[in-house]
């Protein structure tokens, strides 16, 4: 089985956290948090920079690595780094996604998040009960 390795931005806004919803592919219409696939030669972050300005024209501070997650699709396995990230600023273009949101903590089940996702709403949600 092929192994996909990517990166992610957990990007969150005070309480709130930043979901796009997929436009094109296999995995259309589903919740993710963006990010794409990491080129040869470049580093985690930098590729987490670039795929959010192609998809976005976001502009973000990276934070800490939040989780890597290991995640069996039926057609391939994905490794992907999830950094926790905060704006730099509020502006940003949806190039690729049908959609975007801004979620609470406490909304973050109210979307049909992708299964390799999902597994970090719940962490998410413990982290968000501590800062509290």
């Amino acid at each position: 089985m092929k192994t996909i390795e990517v990166v992610a931005a957990i990007v969150q806004d005070g309480e709130r956290i930043f979901a796009t919803q997929r436009g094109y592919g296999e995995f259309k219409d589903g919740w993710e948090f963006p990010g794409g696939k990491i080129e040869a030669g470049e580093t985690k972050e930098a590729a987490l920079v670039r795929e959010l300005r192609e998809e976005l024209d976001m502009e973000v501070k990276i934070g800490e690595l939040f989780e890597t997650v290991e995640y069996d699709y039926p057609d391939f396995h994905l490794t992907m780094h999830c950094f926790l990230c905060t704006l730099k600023a509020k502006e940003y273009v949806l190039k690729e996604h049908e959609a975007a949101r801004w979620l609470l903590c406490s909304e973050l089940r109210s979307v049909d998040w992708l299964p390799a996702d999902l597994g970090l709403i719940a962490k998410l949600q413990k982290m968000q009960s501590f800062a509290r």
